[in-house]
């Protein structure tokens, strides 16, 4: 997925009623009258997740069809906006949840935006480094001097550029970062860098599919970061902890149900991305292969405290922090079965 340290974040929920998550289904029959039914509402849920249809949203999709969503309660849609105000919305509760990344919560909470990490969907920082297999950059310490390819000096591409560095002990200083946009299949294909910044699931995909043999170092690999997951505030937890509860558990199951059929699962995402059904079938189901990996994890939704402390103290690194916040805070594991 692509991020910008703005935080992309939240969505829009209606009226919650009662018990507000469970939906709620009273049957009665007699032998002398026909079947009566009353249905409580569904309560309606507008899901940000920062980037265009995709693949690798499949779970969402899922959750949706299969009626993992509406049997909780919910009534999910979901919003491929990135509006920079969002993370505001969502710290005052006009919205209430979003699908966004660890870094943005710390980086939310440090400007006092009171977002929670309720539940971790990407196990795996999905941010590596690609080269071609002639450059010989086969560890972390190889990069030392080299011209490395990234979207820009923002977002996960560069934090995750960051840590794997660190991870090997070097700093910024030690490689030349080029700012090339997405563009990292065809500045690589045509020798622009000597390494480019990628998502581990999607880009190394496309280069080894013209032809091209490469090598990967995964963020992954290194360090554990805090990836994706599913977002919410304070108040919504205090207030409607029902609610929390109904999502991560249907979202939980729209990503247990992918992992155990993919190809029913990249049935349905044709239903939402667009052309995928046009698409090279081979490289976008790899995609999602790729991407399933990276969810893959014995405790689902679990979100690991040393994960959180890396990325507090890569952030800090990078002086994108300025306080010094309880990063217990921002995550709890509450709602994970």
């Amino acid at each position: 997925m692509k991020f910008k340290f703005v935080i992309i974040a939240t969505l829009l929920v209606g009226l919650i009623t009662g018990c507000g998550a469970n939906r709620i289904m009273q049957e009665t029959e007699s032998p002398t009258t026909a079947p009566s039914q009353t249905f409580t509402p569904l309560v309606s849920v507008r899901l940000p997740v920062g980037y265009i249809p995709n693949v690798q949203f499949a779970p969402l999709y899922v959750a949706i069809e299969k009626g993992f969503y509406s049997n909780a309660g919910l009534d999910v849609s979901i919003d491929y906006s990135m509006e920079n105000d969002n993370a505001v919305l969502l710290a005052t509760n006009t919205l209430q949840f979003a699908i966004i990344s660890g870094e943005q919560v710390l980086l939310a909470r440090d400007k006092e935006l009171p977002l929670v990490y309720v539940m971790a969907w990407y196990q795996q920082y999905p941010v590596g480094i690609v080269s071609k297999d002639v450059e010989g950059i086969t560890t972390v310490a190889d990069l030392k001097g080299k011209r490395i390819g990234l979207p820009g000096l923002f977002g996960a591409s560069y934090i995750g550029t960051i840590a794997l560095l660190d991870s090997a002990g070097l700093n910024e200083s030690d490689v030349t970062l080029d700012s090339i946009g997405f563009n990292q299949v065809e500045v690589l294909m045509a020798d622009r860098v000597d390494a480019a910044v990628v998502y581990a699931a999607n880009e190394p995909v496309q280069i080894e599919s013209l032809g091209q043999s490469i090598n990967l170092l995964k963020v992954s690999d290194s360090m554990d970061l805090v990836a994706n997951g599913l977002v919410t505030n304070e108040k919504t937890l205090a207030e409607n902890p029902a609610l929390v509860k109904a999502m991560v558990e249907a979202t939980l199951k729209g990503i247990n149900y992918t992992i155990e059929n993919l190809d029913e699962a990249y049935e349905i995402s044709k239903k939402y991305v667009e052309n995928l059904a046009s698409a090279d079938q081979t490289i976008q189901k790899q995609v999602l292969m790729n991407s399933i990996e990276q969810w893959k994890t014995d405790r689902p939704g679990y979100s690991q405290p040393a994960a959180w402390v890396n990325m507090q103290r890569i952030l800090k690194k990078m002086g994108l922090l300025i306080k010094s916040t309880d990063v217990n805070l921002g995550y709890t594991n509450e709602f994970i079965p």
